[in-house]
């Protein structure tokens, strides 16, 4: 299984932007699916899951109504639309997926994306 994110960038605060992870090697629609990120100086941080099979979205009180996570299953893509970016949402921004969601979604992520950097200025 790999992923590979792409989309990061520098923009303006109050911008937007959409990262994508394509999936490889396994259907996105099979895995539990989730966005995390890494500031500077901080230990990575959860953002959004994708459960799979439906629609079922949660979301971090940080990133809840800014953000929207979405996939594409004839692409096999994951997607994190991001809006009214903020300076602290400067990170690098990792994909991830696990077998199963279980009883705490935002751990035990067995695959992980390269990391694509968001800058916010």
């Amino acid at each position: 299984v790999q992923l590979v994110e792409s989309g990061g960038g520098s923009v303006q605060a109050g911008g937007s932007l959409r990262l994508s992870c394509e999936v490889s090697g396994t259907t996105v629609r099979s895995h539990c699916m989730g966005w995390f990120r890494q500031r500077p100086g901080k230990d990575r941080e959860a953002l959004a899951v994708l459960w799979i099979g439906g629609a079922q979205t949660t979301y971090a009180d940080s990133v809840r109504g800014r953000f929207t996570i979405s996939r594409d299953n004839a692409a096999n893509t994951l997607t994190l639309h991001m809006n009214s970016l903020k300076p602290e949402d400067t990170a690098k921004y990792y994909c991830a997926a696990k077998r199963v969601c279980g009883s705490d979604i935002w751990s035990g992520y067995m695959y992980w994306g390269q990391g694509t950097q968001v800058t916010v200025s």
